[in-house]
């Protein structure tokens, strides 16, 4: 009998993805544009499938869509319509649930739309540093329709991933609070911060009264950081875990550029686990090959 992504998540692990945009360029697609992956909904859709099947194949239990750095102003710079944009956002999900079907082994798998900060979509790197200049309201504005068209999109539930300030997590959790639709709530964060500099545990704090959160955790964080914020994040929030660091490079958004050198391994995982981590993967800079080192290790904690 199939179970529920938020039933899996409770009793854990479960293996996520790694960077979709990631294994995206390995596959040579260009993602030099403003809208980074979400382009290709528009222009290359099979690639986002063959993408998330080399996930699926190298383990991974849930496949995170393309509709991260998707939104309705940044299609309409392309002279996309509002419906048309809507589809686009549908089609994240179909993508990724046809790479799931294709992939049918037996093994359960998940789909979680994404639901990417405001900052992405504005493609400045302001997603690293959480200083909109804009408050809650308009932040709630902003993603409401999008968060609208998602949930009813098909997918398992909706991943509200690299959140860099306490404003955008309100917005979010008020967004969603008393619809029913399930959802993950994963910040960015630095040391024990907010991108913006705010103590993380406020915004874990601001998720344990909420039913449709299922988990709380960080996600495009340093991997050396994560043991601490996944710890913090169980105490504060009482709810399972959600973990997956970026490759520990740096990101330069002028120079639209990676920095320094890898430090994500799989020797890392247990401490994540024991700290109350439920869902583990990788985002930027963490492909197939490391998923599948991830998907090895948890195997052998269970």
């Amino acid at each position: 009998m199939s179970i529920t992504l938020a039933e899996a998540i409770a009793r854990g692990p479960v293996v996520l993805d790694g960077g979709l945009a990631t294994q995206l360029e390995a596959q040579g697609n260009d993602l030099g544009s403003a809208l980074w992956s979400a382009r290709l909904l528009l222009d290359e859709p099979a690639e986002i499938v063959e993408a998330h099947r080399r996930y699926f194949q190298a383990g991974a239990h849930v496949a995170i869509t393309a509709s991260y750095q998707a939104s309705f102003d940044g299609f309409a710079s392309l002279g996309v319509d509002r419906a048309a944009t809507a589809e686009l956002l549908r089609r994240s999900v179909e993508l990724a649930t046809t790479a799931r079907d294709e992939v049918a082994d037996g093994t359960a798998r998940w789909v979680a739309a994404s639901v990417g900060p405001y900052g992405a979509a504005r493609a400045d790197g302001s997603e690293y540093r959480g200083d909109y200049g804009i408050g809650v309201e308009e932040l709630r504005c902003w993603h409401r329709q999008r968060l609208s068209v998602l949930a009813e999109a098909g997918a398992d539930l909706l991943a509200l991933e690299t959140i860099p300030c306490l404003a955008e997590v309100e917005a979010l959790l008020t967004e969603v609070a008393g619809t029913g639709v399930e959802c993950w709530l994963s910040l960015s964060c630095d040391q024990g911060s907010t991108r913006a500099g705010e103590p993380a545990a406020e915004a874990f704090a601001m998720a344990r009264d909420v039913a449709e959160v299922v988990a709380v955790g960080v996600n495009c964080t340093a991997p050396d950081q994560a043991a601490g914020l996944v710890e913090l994040a169980r105490v504060v929030s009482g709810k399972p875990v959600v973990v997956y660091p970026n490759s520990g490079e740096g990101w330069d958004a002028q120079a639209r550029r990676w920095t320094g050198s890898p430090r994500f391994t799989p020797e890392q995982i247990d401490d994540w686990v024991a700290g109350g981590a439920r869902l583990v993967g990788g985002c930027c800079r963490v492909g197939p090959a490391q998923i599948q080192a991830v998907a090895r290790t948890l195997a052998a904690t269970t």
